[in-house]
Parts: C-alpha cells; sequence; structure tokens
C-alpha cells in the first residue's frame, strides 16, 4: 500500500488478550503501519486474564481503518449486542480494505451483518452460531473470502496477522516478521483440535464449556433476530 497502513483492534471487557496481542505484535513489524485500541472511552479495560489493557482511541474519535479487526473472548457474547460496537464496526467496514476477525471475534462481525454471504472461521466450540448470521462455516486456520479474513482459535492470530501481512504488503514482509519473531510452533501435544484430542480430553473439555456455550448461542440468536429487524448501514 502507498499510504501508511491503519490497523484498528476492537477492545471490550473480557476480550482474550492473546487474540489481539499476537496479531498486534505482528503488524506492529510492518514499517510504518500505525495501529490503534478502539473502546467506547479511554479506559482500562480488562481481558478474560489478568491484563488490563488500555485504549489508545475512542470509537468517536478513531480513524478510519484500513484493517478493522475484533478479537474473540466470553465478552463477544455482550457486544453482539450492543449497539455502540455494531455501528462502529458497520462504520468502520464501509470504508476498510479487510473486514477481520480472530477466534469468536467473527461473532461480533456476523451481528453486524458483515458475514452474510461469506465463508468465516471462529474457535471450534462457536462454529455453530455462524449460520445465524448468513455466513458459511469455515474449518480453515485462517479463512480468507474476499476482503473478509478471519481466524479460527486463539493461537490462529498470528498465522491470520502473517497470511494478512502477505496480502497487504508481500509474502517476504511477512517471512520476514516470521522470522523476528521465530515463530516456528511445535505443540508438544496433539490435542489443539477436537479432531486431534483424546477422546477424554475433549469430553472433559465439552463439559465444562457447556454452560458458556450455552450462553453464548442464545446471545447470537438474540443478535440474529436483532439483524433481521435493521438492515446493515
Amino acid at each position: 500500500m502507498a499510504a501508511p497502513l491503519s490497523v484498528v483492534f476492537v477492545l471490550f471487557p473480557r476480550v482474550t488478550q492473546l487474540d489481539l496481542t499476537g496479531p498486534l505484535q505482528v503488524f506492529s513489524s510492518i514499517p510504518g503501519a500505525t495501529l490503534h485500541l478502539a473502546w467506547k472511552r479511554i479506559e482500562p479495560v480488562p481481558t478474560d486474564s489478568v491484563l488490563t489493557l488500555m485504549p489508545t482511541t475512542t470509537f468517536a474519535d478513531c480513524p478510519q481503518a484500513d484493517v478493522i479487526c475484533v478479537p474473540g473472548g466470553f465478552g463477544v457474547d455482550d457486544i453482539v449486542n450492543d449497539d455502540e460496537v455494531i455501528g462502529f464496526l458497520r462504520r468502520q467496514a464501509a470504508g476498510a480494505q479487510y473486514i477481520t476477525s480472530v477466534c469468536t471475534g467473527s461473532l461480533a462481525l456476523g451481528a453486524a451483518g458483515l458475514l452474510d454471504g461469506y465463508r468465516a472461521a471462529t474457535h471450534w466450540s462457536a462454529r455453530e452460531c455462524l449460520p445465524l448470521f448468513g455466513a458459511t462455516i469455515s474449518t480453515d486456520r485462517v479463512c480468507i473470502d474476499r476482503n473478509r479474513v478471519t481466524g479460527g482459535g486463539v493461537t490462529a492470530g498470528i498465522d491470520f496477522a502473517l497470511t494478512l501481512v502477505s496480502q497487504l504488503v508481500d509474502r517476504r514482509t511477512a517471512e520476514l516478521i516470521q522470522l523476528r519473531l521465530e515463530y516456528n510452533p511445535a505443540p508438544p501435544f496433539r490435542a489443539g483440535a477436537p479432531d486431534t484430542a483424546p477422546d477424554e480430553v475433549l469430553a472433559t473439555m465439552l463439559e465444562r464449556i457447556a454452560p458458556s456455550q450455552q450462553r453464548r448461542v442464545a446471545a447470537a440468536r438474540r443478535a440474529a433476530e436483532r439483524l433481521q429487524q435493521v438492515s446493515p448501514a
């Protein structure tokens, strides 16, 4: 791109910090790129871990993004029905070159009407919610459908960002960033996906997340109903 790249990440309470900080580290290595962390107000935003993040801009003052990115987290269940967040996403999407997400952040894009007719990825536990917003489920770690780029689960954020850098700049730049980060994953176990995890591990995890899955689906259904009543701007 000729002009400096502008990347905007949406913050919200109970965001999964790695969904954001992984891609943030990658994009910050693009020469001349400007990164923004946007929320309703300039105030500390709690993540779903001990970390707290400080926005760099408000929704009202945020410049137009070339790349708008929504990370995931438990807080997605709230923002899919938050008019301020949904309105901000729609306004930014109108002028963005790429509309993106990591993990369950894709549900927020869906709630804003931005995935209707697109393939999209999300965390494996949230895939059933995507069709509620007119999206087709992708099981790819990084899904590219026109200018929608969505990452799968939490750790897919770095893959997502490197892939997008190769689109925005070039492959060589993406590879240089990958080498700088020494991103050369070799997980100690094969428990990172439902189809490779041991049966007892998967069963335990499904039992643990059942209540949160029920809340997420209920929130997504409400958001889908709202979307049918209000056409995206």
